[in-house]
């Protein structure tokens, strides 16, 4: 799991700039990928499964690799247990609304997650959100109103058929912003000091572990049904833990951030593909809507202190 920091740092080198988008492209690509195994009979859990462990074993070769120390307080251990288990509800979350809804649209409502930040850091630690954020939270919320077309004006279905069609999709995004906000929280709070890789190693090895004990309770994995399902499941187990690995190898050489915002133009990258590959596409209007909420997303990001 990526830095809960959003900002990045000031003199950005063409080299940092072209990796986050590299990451921001390979995440997007995940997720598109995950849409066509899900076509194809691919479970939820299974994918969330197979793409934490195998990301889990990537970084942990990493750790014996760079002989990381494995130092972690007692008093951090119980915050990264809940940690992991908040990424593993996230995933199924996004996954679950991956599965349902456009993917570009799933992945604008998950990136309303800087104001679940924000809400869960005043809930818990008193922190007063700062203004950008309040400034930004209805900007943001009426941009993913014209981008999920709320009213069925774009679709011609009216309100309620197209909540119809879209509200658990929605519902899943937005739970997933939820958790996300929340596991950041608790990241930057409870866990300082721990080493990123092992931060990383521990989450995604508590997703996989939590995701096949899911699967395994419910009748067990469901794979794919067709090949193009398999080429699915192998492209987004690839994509996210080749982005998962930069993350934390290359970026800290170049001095960037995890989570910096520029990533969060994953929407728009999965916009492109959806459409070119799924062949999924919105409206106008709802593009209009999609600029918003990624601009403010930048903007919140890209924002000077």
């Amino acid at each position: 799991m990526s830095s809960p920091r959003l900002s990045s740092p000031p003199g950005l080198t063409g080299a940092a700039f072209g990796t986050l988008l590299l990451i921001a492209f390979m995440m997007g690509a995940n997720h598109v990928a995950a849409r066509t195994a899900f076509n194809h009979g691919l479970d939820v859990v299974t994918a969330v499964t197979v793409r934490s462990v195998i990301t889990a074993s990537v970084v942990a070769l990493i750790l014996w690799q760079q002989k990381v120390a494995f130092r972690v307080l007692p008093a951090q251990r119980k915050y990264l247990g809940a940690v992991g288990l908040l990424i593993a509800v996230q995933s199924v979350c996004l996954y679950s609304a991956v599965a349902r809804l456009p993917v570009a649209l799933a992945l604008l409502a998950f990136n309303t997650y800087p104001l679940t930040t924000a809400l869960w850091a005043r809930i818990l630690y008193g922190h007063q959100p700062e203004r950008a954020v309040l400034w930004a939270m209805p900007v943001m919320m009426a941009g993913l109103a014209l981008a999920l077309d709320v009213l069925g004006a774009a679709s011609g279905l009216g309100a309620a058929r197209q909540w119809a069609e879209i509200g658990a999709g929605v519902a899943f995004a937005l739970a997933a912003s939820a958790t996300f906000g929340l596991a950041l929280v608790l990241t930057q709070h409870e866990t300082v000091g721990v080493d990123g890789r092992l931060r990383t190693f521990t989450t995604m090895a508590t997703v996989g572990v939590l995701a096949a004990i899911v699967a395994l309770t419910q009748g067990g994995f469901q794979w794919p049904q067709a090949e193009p399902g398999w080429w699915g499941l192998a492209a987004l187990t690839f994509l996210y833990g080749t982005a998962f690995t930069i993350m934390f190898t290359v970026l800290p050489k170049l001095g960037v951030v995890g989570n910096s915002a520029i990533m969060n133009v994953e929407p728009i990258f999965a916009l492109v593909l959806a459409w070119a590959l799924l062949g999924q596409a919105i409206a106008p209007m709802q593009l209009l809507g999609a600029a918003v909420v990624v601009s403010a997303v930048l903007w919140l990001g890209l924002r000077k202190p």
